[in-house]
């Protein structure tokens, strides 16, 4: 019996199913883990996806896309191939896709992490006989801090802006990374104000049931309310003229990359928070032997350092060769931000007629397609 799963031009394939796992290139019927960019794709004649995963992927997709809903644990049978959908811990709807075909258990999963947080279902390990892997933080240096601690940390950095009268922007992505640190601030601190691409994603995490703190958007807030405020924004809008209007603020980036040195560089940002949706390197490893696979197959990351590691301790390991992740600009190679705006002491400069149509698109338009891709 060959492989479950092979790559083919279109992405991963699922042979005796005929359907294919977040497919790069249009096809008939996709299975998708979750909504980032890299995995969710426009063009497929019909998608399967997890029940919560539904919302997201229509309000980035389109509402009038083919959807089916699954939910977690529920089973379908198509082509002879049981398929069934388990949590991934990623973000909101993540999943991952376990396939059944003759005895053989094959499990794809997508992007995940093993540390439980507010806004999404947690990862499910799920036995198997082939697991295909994520290794996005595939090196032995990847090790995170407990969440609560990051958040601590940056609910400090924030007061401390506050009681000097500076705004704090957090540059996090949209859709996951931005509703997971907003589920750990103190909304006692401050006004928490979230950018056009940001607040839609909100709602529709409200109305999967996440508990999230009340936010706002710039054109809602006070001048001098923004002088307290935490403000989180995608990183395309860093050195844009839609941060101008904070005058005097201090800037920072979330994300597991920040753990280099070089990237919170490249970066130009002032404060770097080590806080990712992909499990490090214990996380990775945990995850794999939980499964009980025998055959691992890694993609998107630091695939050769694992493939090595996982042969070395007596596993059957490969790599396919995916499209996830290439359009993620939050990788450690990042270009730096432009300049930011004034210093200590600058006045909150008024906005152009410009600066005031830009705040208007800004706070109707959702994300661009693939800016949160592979969001690490």
């Amino acid at each position: 019996m060959g492989d479950m799963v092979v790559v083919r031009k279109e992405g991963l394939y699922c042979v005796p199913g005929d359907f294919y796992i977040d497919p790069w290139r249009p096809v008939d019927r996709a299975v998708i883990t979750h909504a980032h960019g890299d995995h969710a794709r426009w063009g497929h004649s019909h998608y399967l996806a997890s029940s919560k995963s539904v919302n997201i992927l229509k309000s980035r997709l389109g509402a009038d896309i083919n959807i089916e809903g699954l939910d977690y644990g529920k089973r379908v049978v198509h082509n002879g191939v049981t398929i069934s959908l388990h949590p991934a811990g990623h973000v909101l709807g993540s999943a991952q896709i376990r396939m059944e075909h003759e005895g053989e258990i094959w499990v794809a999963s997508g992007d995940y992490k093993v540390e439980p947080d507010a806004t999404c279902d947690p990862f499910e390990p799920v036995r198997c006989h082939s697991f295909i892997t994520e290794s996005t933080f595939g090196l032995p240096i990847y090790r995170w801090d407990a969440q609560q601690d990051v958040y601590d940390d940056i609910n400090r950095w924030w007061r401390a802006n506050a009681d000097e009268g500076r705004t704090s922007i957090l540059y996090a992505y949209a859709f996951g990374k931005a509703q997971r640190l907003l589920s750990g601030l103190d909304p006692s601190i401050g006004p928490i104000v979230c950018h056009g691409a940001v607040e839609p994603l909100n709602r529709v995490y409200r109305e999967g049931g996440v508990d999230l703190p009340a936010t706002q958007l710039v054109s809602e807030t006070d001048k001098a309310d923004l002088k307290r405020a935490l403000v989180l924004a995608p990183p395309s809008a860093s050195g844009s003229t839609w941060t101008r209007r904070f005058g005097d603020y201090s800037d920072a980036f979330a994300s597991g990359w920040m753990l280099l040195r070089g990237a919170r560089r490249r970066r130009g940002v002032d404060r770097g928070f080590v806080l990712s949706d992909h499990a490090d390197w214990p996380g990775l490893m945990d995850a794999i032997r939980a499964t009980e696979a025998q055959q691992i197959i890694v993609t998107h990351g630091s695939i050769p350092v694992m493939v090595r590691w996982l042969c070395q301790t007596g596993l059957d390991a490969k790599a396919f060769d995916t499209e996830y992740g290439e359009e993620d600009d939050e990788s450690a190679d990042a270009t730096p931000a432009p300049d930011k705006a004034p210093a200590a002491g600058a006045t909150l400069p008024a906005a152009s007629d410009e600066e005031e149509d830009e705040d208007r698109r800004e706070e109707v338009k959702p994300a661009p397609a693939g800016e949160e891709a592979n969001d690490a």
